[in-house]
């Protein structure tokens, strides 16, 4: 029972990992797939608000529960904190460091909207 748990959460933790890096780089595939913007904007308003807001992504203490249910030890912090932060900012995630990455993730995305919608104004008025 503990194994096929620990591979669930390991699965999770692929998820919430394609997840976070949708939320940043989505906005790549929407320029190949636009009608993926319905799934990408959504997805960015919520990794923004949880960053702007100081919020813990619900996958995150589902994640450690379950980790903790499958023998492991669970982790203090976020998702982004403990994976993502730990590896590019080593003295830990700082509340400007949360805001900062929020402006990053609208500022990546907002480009790539600006520009889709730059291409549909100039395809529509010719």
């Amino acid at each position: 029972m503990r194994r096929r748990l620990a591979i669930l959460v390991d699965a999770l933790l692929v998820l919430h990992g394609a997840f976070v890096l949708f939320v940043v780089a989505g906005g790549l595939l929407v320029l190949r797939w636009p009608r993926l913007a319905w799934l990408h904007v959504p997805a960015v308003l919520w990794g923004a608000v949880i960053e702007f807001a100081g919020f813990i992504c619900p996958l995150t203490p589902l994640e450690k529960a379950w980790r903790r249910a499958a023998g492991g030890q669970a982790y203090a912090g976020g998702f982004i904190e403990h994976y993502v932060t730990a590896a590019l900012y080593p003295s830990g995630l700082t509340r400007r460091i949360q805001i900062l990455l929020g402006l990053l993730v609208l500022g990546v995305n907002g480009l790539v909207y600006w520009k889709l919608w730059r291409q549909a104004r100039d395809t529509s008025h010719p």
